[in-house]
């Protein structure tokens, strides 16, 4: 019961929610520059902060150096872009490995807190003496992150729940076509 994504439908979904507008990705990729040289510290304080908390504890244990790495390339992904239908696609796939490794929903929205906190401080830092400029980078960049976030929930949902769908079948015996027949009787 595979459903193909409209990654494009899915994209502009979640622009207008985030309010990632051209102007706000035109910021992002202008202050890229000075953000960009920033961002491995941000990485290194964000895991820093994730292995204070026990729970996650698990999620980074024997992988730290490896989940830097990917985090790095995605965070600064945040500032190059593109912000189109690619990214809505690798972002898409993040919240999909996040079921993958039973990742509790709750860590993603915890940890886009974490480091939007951290590029607050940053952006406070570079930008505090323009107050209109430090005005749209902040928006710029809560929306990229909400962005990212929205788009991995979307996926973290229909993957959780194609998941329940599978162990339904197994469980049941019920074939993927019984069920899909029985589903469209029911929306019809």
């Amino acid at each position: 019961m595979t459903t193909e994504q409209d990654f494009e439908a899915l994209t502009g979904y979640a622009k207008a929610f985030t309010g990632l507008t051209p102007e706000r990705e035109a910021c992002l990729l202008e202050i890229s520059a000075v953000v960009q040289p920033r961002l491995a510290e941000v990485t290194d304080k964000f895991y820093e902060r994730l292995s204070e908390i026990p729970q996650t504890a698990p999620f980074i244990e024997g992988r730290l150096e490896t989940l830097k790495q990917s985090h790095l390339a995605w965070i600064q992904s945040l500032f190059s872009g593109p912000f189109d239908v690619s990214c809505t696609e690798k972002m898409y796939k993040v919240g999909d490995i996040h079921v993958k490794v039973n990742l509790p929903v709750e860590f993603m929205a915890g940890a886009m807190s974490m480091i939007n906190n951290e590029l607050i401080e940053l952006v406070i830092e570079q930008f505090s003496s323009d107050h209109e400029k430090m005005k749209l980078v902040l928006t710029s960049i809560n929306a990229i992150t909400s962005f990212s976030l929205f788009v991995m929930q979307q996926s973290y949902q229909e993957s959780t729940i194609a998941e329940e769908l599978e162990k339904f079948l197994k469980i049941s015996g019920m074939s993927r076509d019984l069920f899909t027949n029985l589903a469209k009787a029911y929306t019809e």
